[in-house]
């Protein structure tokens, strides 16, 4: 049995600190969104909590339609990535010919070049295309800004699976389709669990994105509907803070159902 020594107690009180870092704005999030009676700067606990802000957020911030937008945005633009990304990767990871080697790279620059240097052509297309104010043109813009990281994460990942089941499946017949989506894409699990963590976080959390496309549309995501409450004088933060808490409610619910595949596929994508 192991003595507890000095070295313990030090890690012991840098974790507690550490975590009451972390824990700090969580308090101040909770604590000023359970508050009455508008914007206060005192840091003790709130003694009668209300809910007042929570239905001040709901109803005067539109967070229904604004979270029913969200969802969609997130749950399409999220699976057409996978699918498309993983379609696309496949054949660039197994191919070893200069176009596929060519075709890669290509991809690679996507994440290269910056998103501001096309963003006036973006808007003037997407304004020609009737698509200003759609949520399904935000879903276009998320699918293809996204796709060249993704389709990076799912080759490196393939490239490191044995061609075994693959070859054995091509004896007994099978066609490429049917490999891949049979054989291929269900031991690529771990990585398309990391693609699907990444980019369900990056598009529901977008703001910049939704306020460009959707502005003076009506048609609202919750980071805009949040930003709703700010204003040039007056900031309504227990309203503000009661809205992000509404706001991450569906991520948290996400990951507490999907905790244990959470955190194998982020692990095994990282490894693989």
């Amino acid at each position: 049995m192991k003595r507890y020594t000095l070295k313990t107690g030090v890690l012991e009180a840098v974790m507690v600190l550490v975590g009451l870092l972390f824990a700090a704005p969580v308090y101040v999030l909770l604590n000023t969104a359970l508050k009455a009676g508008g914007v206060t700067t005192s840091l003790a606990p709130v003694e009668t909590p209300s809910f007042d802000n929570f239905v001040t957020a709901w109803v005067s911030g539109g967070l229904g339609p604004a979270m029913v937008n969200n969802i969609i945005i997130t749950v399409v633009s999220v699976f057409l990535i996978v699918v498309i990304s993983a379609s696309a990767a496949y054949p660039l990871a197994r191919i070893t010919r200069s176009w596929s080697k060519l075709t890669f790279a290509f991809f690679l620059g996507g994440l290269l070049i910056p998103s501001l240097l096309a963003l006036i052509p973006l808007y003037t297309t997407f304004r020609d295309l009737h698509l200003i104010g759609s949520i399904w043109g935000l879903v276009i813009i998320y699918v293809g800004a996204q796709m060249p990281f993704s389709i990076f994460l799912y080759v490196q990942f393939l490239r490191s699976l044995p061609l075994d089941f693959e070859e054995a499946a091509t004896l007994d017949g099978g066609s490429p389709l049917r490999i891949f989506w049979q054989v291929v894409f269900p031991l690529m699990r771990p990585i398309t669990g990391t693609v699907v963590i990444l980019n369900t976080i990056h598009v529901w959390n977008d703001f910049f994105t939704p306020l460009l496309y959707l502005s003076g549309s009506g048609t609202n995501t919750i980071p805009i509907a949040i930003y709703s409450f700010t204003g040039q004088y007056v900031n309504q933060w227990g309203t503000i803070f009661a809205a992000l808490i509404i706001g991450i409610i569906p991520l948290l619910i996400f990951y507490f159902l999907l905790q244990r595949s959470i955190i194998k596929g982020f692990a095994g994508g990282l490894k693989g």
